[in-house]
């Protein structure tokens, strides 16, 4: 797993390149683009970010009593899906992972079996777009684990995450193999409560809370993902955020 965090830190830093970005171009090759000032924008924004966390630092941890009381539930909080509703149901005992693409060896993850590998426990701020933060405690393995335990290939890139409820982002490998980058399936040392995207959410600690997608439904490797939809990179940079969201 060494060799792959290695390469996700050289991947992540041509970002630094600084190919030209304006009128459209891809942030990071064989990644989203977005035209006009926009666009300069996220490329400033991204090159600066990454040039901070070029030795891949931890964003702050916080020691459990620093837990909020209250951390609110945007958006989605209990899906509308015959499936999920009929796993939820069930304990979520039947509920599965796949991880599929650019890996020597696809699978697809249940519960118990995301739960028998190494876990990480990160007491975190969650930093919402919508202008709200909090402090929550998150329980999981990391995403680099699960990829590795795949056989990411080579020419993999960027990570492409789906949920139950429609929502997709994708990740390159600087953030989708940092540490606490974590399939988090438990919550200030419970289980992941339904509301914040049981059974399973990510965890991407170093950008805004929107990058965080709750009640995933697959994991895809892939070498570029500028020919996804239209080419943004994800459902919000297409409602108009930006697909960068590091803080």
């Amino acid at each position: 797993m060494a060799d792959i965090s290695r390469r996700g830190l050289l991947l992540g830093s041509s970002a630094l390149g600084l190919a030209p970005w304006l009128g459209g171009c891809e942030l990071i090759e064989g990644g989203p683009s977005r035209p006009g000032l926009y666009g300069l924008s996220d490329t400033l924004t991204l090159a600066t970010q990454r040039f901070l966390l070029r030795d891949q630092p931890l964003a702050r941890e916080f020691p459990p009593e620093a837990i909020s009381k209250i951390f609110p539930t945007i958006n989605t909080t209990d899906p509308d899906n015959p499936d999920y509703r009929r796993s939820k149901a069930q304990g979520f005992a039947d509920w599965r992972l796949p991880v599929s693409g650019l890996v020597e060896r696809p699978g697809s993850f249940s519960l118990a079996e995301l739960k028998a590998m190494p876990a990480r426990t990160q007491v975190t701020l969650h930093s919402c777009e919508q202008g709200w933060s909090a402090i929550g405690g998150w329980t999981g393995v990391p995403l680099a684990h699960v990829l590795a335990s795949c056989g990411l290939k080579r020419e993999a890139r960027f990570v492409v995450i789906r949920s139950v409820d429609g929502w997709w982002d994708t990740y390159d490998l600087f953030d989708a193999l940092h540490p606490q980058t974590i399939l988090a399936y438990g919550m200030n040392g419970g289980d992941l409560p339904v509301a914040h995207g049981a059974p399973v959410r990510l965890r991407v600690e170093r950008q805004l809370g929107y990058k965080s997608l709750k009640y995933l439904a697959s994991i895809e490797a892939t070498d570029r993902v500028s020919g996804l939809s239209q080419g943004r990179g994800s459902m919000v940079s297409e409602l108009g955020f930006s697909w960068y969201a590091g803080i």
